[in-house]
């Protein structure tokens, strides 16, 4: 079972800052680098997907390891870092203390996720999806410095961290990914898009501790439906297709903000005016920045994230979405269950948008929870907090095998 300390665990990443040691115009958090990386990381794999040896789950699991790694590790300076990182004997010790710190929280998720975390860090030689993940990280790097670089111009080790990331730009330059991005302005544009939800405040008219991004809620809510889908016994599409679908889910607020529940649901309709404005300007501002032969894929989920579906005979069939999963005919279920007995394969292609929906509550629900301990009392935080607590305790106990009763239980 996914465990309150778990889940508080990860979201530590939203208080630590990067680049505290500069001038900074903004703030800068580990959960929304990562989560950018991430994005990256699925723009690079898709050029990939060919390569001998590429593995989905080897980039989104490595992706998760390395965010856990670096919660532990939080002062450590990247130079230090590497040059550990550099030593295999040292590295090793490093990260044995790395895993007895995060194996109280791990442990839970079992031996095989475990096992699969140590090996992470054991590789001494890159595959396709380390490099990924490498190159990846790099990347995002390289976009927040740019923003440091103005305000730091003359700044202390400002030139030589402009000289290491030119070398390891010369390094990747050979990956598929890094060289269609070098060629292709559109493609620079669509990762820069992406990266402007990190300066999208969510609860932006609300005083929390801490404040989170759209795009940090967005890598939570990946990570807590990928866990999820762990614990279900998800197939591999459908673990894929779950996780994307969180780090996607709220991509259209990058041209629309990011409107609140309350406000959405204000006026009849208005939820469904929004979705087709959000619809039209994926197409037109968007879309166009990546290659066609990926939009069906970012429109299942950036438009219809909370759709559990399959894809049946080449066509695609909608089992259900969150809003009718708990009903007379099936009080104690959803679609999702649906998918266990008869789906639950990679060649339906599934998706769970029920499980998608409840992460993205979960993931609010632990961003008020955590705003009220560190001292917020704002009344619309409360109000999250209880109506969620209610919502997953009383009406909506189960979802796909998932015990969400138990996991709001265990933050009372």
């Amino acid at each position: 079972m996914i465990r309150k300390s778990l889940l508080l665990k990860l979201f530590d990443a939203a208080f630590m800052q990067r680049w505290n040691d500069k001038a900074r115009p903004m703030e800068f958090t580990e959960l929304d680098k990562q989560a950018h990386k991430m994005v990256i990381a699925y723009f690079l794999g898709k050029f990939e997907e060919n390569t001998p040896g590429f593995d989905w789950l080897e980039i989104i699991e490595g992706g998760l390891f390395e965010l856990l790694q670096r919660i532990v590790l939080t002062d450590l300076k990247p130079p230090i870092f590497h040059k550990i990182k550099a030593d295999a004997v040292k590295y090793k010790l490093l990260n044995d203390w790395v895993y007895n710190e995060l194996e109280p929280f791990i442990a839970p998720l079992g031996k095989p996720f475990c096992h699969r975390f140590r090996k992470h860090f054991s590789r001494r030689e890159e595959n396709v999806n380390t490099r990924i993940l490498s190159a990846a990280h790099f990347y995002a790097t390289k976009l927040e410095f740019a923003i440091i670089r103005q305000a730091n111009p003359d700044g202390y080790d400002i030139a030589e961290i402009q000289k290491d990331l030119d070398a390891k730009q010369k390094k990747y330059a050979e990956l598929p990914g890094i060289a269609q991005l070098n060629s292709h302005a559109e493609y620079r544009r669509f990762i820069s898009l992406c990266g402007e939800l990190r300066f999208q405040t969510r609860w932006s008219n609300l005083h929390r501790i801490p404040k989170t991004s759209v795009i940090g809620h967005l890598l939570f809510v990946a990570i807590l439906v990928y866990l999820f889908s762990l614990e279900i016994g998800a197939c591999k599409q459908r673990r894929i297709n779950n996780y994307l679908t969180g780090l996607f889910h709220d991509l259209p607020e990058v041209l629309t903000r990011d409107i609140i529940s309350p406000v959405k649901k204000s006026v009849a309709g208005l939820d469904d005016l929004i979705k087709e404005y959000e619809k039209e300007l994926l197409e037109k501002e968007v879309y166009g920045l990546i290659p066609s032969a990926w939009h069906p894929e970012i429109k299942m989920f950036a438009e219809k994230e909370f759709e559990t579906r399959i894809t049946r005979n080449g066509k695609i069939k909608i089992l259900g979405t969150q809003k009718t999963a708990a009903s007379a005919q099936n009080p104690a279920g959803d679609a999702s269950e649906l998918i266990n007995a008869e789906y639950n394969k990679d060649i339906f292609n599934p998706r769970d948008g029920s499980l998608v929906k409840a992460a993205d509550e979960l993931a609010a629900f632990i961003e008020a929870y955590v705003a009220i301990r560190n001292g917020s009392a704002n009344q619309e935080l409360w109000r999250a907090r209880v109506s969620l607590d209610n919502k997953y305790q009383n009406e909506i106990k189960n979802i796909g095998g998932i015990n969400f009763g138990e996991i709001y239980a265990d933050f009372d």
